[in-house]
């Protein structure tokens, strides 16, 4: 859905006071792709622990244990490295226990605050839009 004239107006001038306030910033928002960090991150990952499995194997064939202790921590690091990237390279929301996998949460409906559960909230941007949406409607 495209923005209307004056949402492009809004847009133009809170990026203009993003940049007056803070131009370092604002530079690096503009120029750094998230994604693409944490993609070629995901790719560093994935080739350390074919690397690392390849020295722990080499160090089993020969017996060499510094080999494959060295193998051993190449290929967990890289396992690591995969795992911590994977979210923000692929851009998946992975759902907590109790949430179901639409990304809504739990009904309040019958619940007070005092009722017997932790109840889940929204994640902020999805109350954000909800709020948004209230209002141009509106």
């Amino acid at each position: 859905m495209p923005l209307s004239e004056h949402e492009q107006r809004l847009l133009e001038q809170i990026e203009r006071a993003l940049v007056d306030d803070d131009p370092k910033f604002a530079s690096s928002v503009r120029s750094g792709d998230r994604r693409g960090k944490a993609r070629r991150m995901l790719q560093v990952g994935v080739a350390l622990f074919v690397v690392g499995m390849a020295a722990l194997v080499g160090g089993a064939v020969i017996p060499s244990v510094p080999l494959g202790a060295l193998g051993f921590l190449v290929a967990f690091g890289g396992l690591a490295l995969t795992v911590l990237n994977y979210r923000s390279a692929t851009g998946v929301v992975e759902a907590g226990p109790g949430v179901p996998s639409g990304g809504a949460t739990a009904s309040r409906g019958g619940r007070g605050r005092g009722g017997g559960g932790k109840v889940r909230r929204q994640p902020l941007k999805n109350r954000l839009e909800e709020r948004f949406r209230r209002r141009y409607d509106q």
